[in-house]
């Protein structure tokens, strides 16, 4: 029994083969109640890493200081200061391991195998994403870090990225959050090591000996899930957190004011889109107007609350909008985003 246990949490049996089978001993279809909507994975800008284990980048630190010259006197030489931060990978890996005489019953062999990959790829999707928001590896040496982490504190003695962290004014363990990131080269996008392959990577293996955890043998199909991938933050000033939202009150008196963080949010960014806000050149002139692509993400629980409010006429700020036939809502042109990663038990940040 505790064999038999043992096998059902980690491979297919004959019950599991039975719950997937309608009535005409056909693989039934699957309803994936436990899907999610991730778009987060739709926008991130993924570029090759500079390092077999990552990415690195250099970040000036320091401006050099020009001295008011008197006649007769000389001036000091002065420098830039630089800095290197490094931006490691995980690696998410799995293998889905199905008994051969299970997965060839009435023939449909290839139908039943494609039912169980579906679902390790929606499971690997579900883990990135919520890694890209939560993801530590202070904690979890094996993974990335998210941004999470790196916008943990709204206190600027405790770190420079506080300045672009908004407080929603919640107190206790119902908050969520909403993210501004812009995707671009030289601000935020994804990673992976150099020379190797990009994205979720699925390999049929076909036929191979496996054993029980009795060490027995048998014949099953095996197919490989590998998926390396890191968040590089090249520039922490193009990203904004609004935290502490408390998603049990959205409405009412006691509401945080969302239209009026989320403009305070966009003018954190050092620029952003001329229709979010006045700000669209620097004093330096490598530095585009537009470092690349800004977008709003949220939980679906704050996007109904925006939804709602887009519908209401005297909002102009909110507006549904269609892009490619579907409509997207949109805040001052920039659109706004699903992600179900970002939970709604957050605690409060301080």
């Amino acid at each position: 029994i505790t064999i038999m246990a043992t096998i059902g949490n980690l491979a297919i049996t004959y019950a599991d083969w039975a719950k997937r089978m309608d009535d005409n001993y056909k693989v039934a279809s699957i309803i994936e109640i436990l899907s999610q909507t991730n778009e987060i994975l739709d926008d991130m800008l993924v570029m090759e890493g500079n390092l077999p284990t990552g990415h690195k980048t250099t970040i000036r630190t320091g401006l050099p200081q020009a001295t008011w010259r008197l006649l007769n006197a000389g001036v000091p030489n002065a420098k830039s200061t630089t800095a290197q931060i490094v931006d490691t990978c995980g690696n998410l890996e799995t293998y889905a391991v199905i008994d051969k005489d299970i997965a060839d019953l009435n023939g449909n062999t290839g139908e039943f195998r494609l039912s169980e990959v579906r679902a390790f790829l929606e499971g690997m999707s579900q883990q990135v994403a919520a890694t890209l928001i939560y993801g530590n590896q202070h904690t979890n040496p094996e993974r990335f870090t998210g941004l999470a982490p790196r916008y943990s504190t709204k206190n600027t003695a405790n770190s420079a990225t506080a300045a672009n962290v908004l407080d929603g004014g919640g107190t206790s363990s119902t908050n969520t959050s909403i993210w501004i990131p812009v995707w671009g080269d030289d601000t935020l996008h994804g990673t992976f090591p150099k020379g190797k392959m990009t994205g979720l990577q699925h390999r049929d293996m076909g036929e191979w000996p496996v054993s029980d955890a009795a060490g027995n043998t048998y014949q099953a199909y095996r197919d490989h899930f590998k998926w390396e991938i890191g968040l590089v933050l090249r520039d922490w000033r193009y990203v904004a957190r609004i935290a502490n939202i408390d998603v049990t009150q959205l409405t009412g008196v006691s509401a945080a004011n969302l239209i009026n963080l989320l403009v305070r949010a966009l003018y954190r960014l050092p620029t952003a889109p001329s229709s979010a806000t006045a700000i669209q050149s620097s004093d330096t002139p490598a530095v585009r107007a537009n470092m690349g692509r800004t977008v709003i993400y949220c939980n679906r629980v704050v996007r109904t609350y925006l939804d709602l409010q887009a519908m209401n006429k005297t909002n102009v700020l909110l507006r549904l909008e269609e892009f490619d036939g579907k409509v997207v809502t949109t805040f001052r042109g920039i659109p706004v985003r699903t992600c179900d990663s970002i939970l709604n038990n957050e605690a409060q940040v301080t």
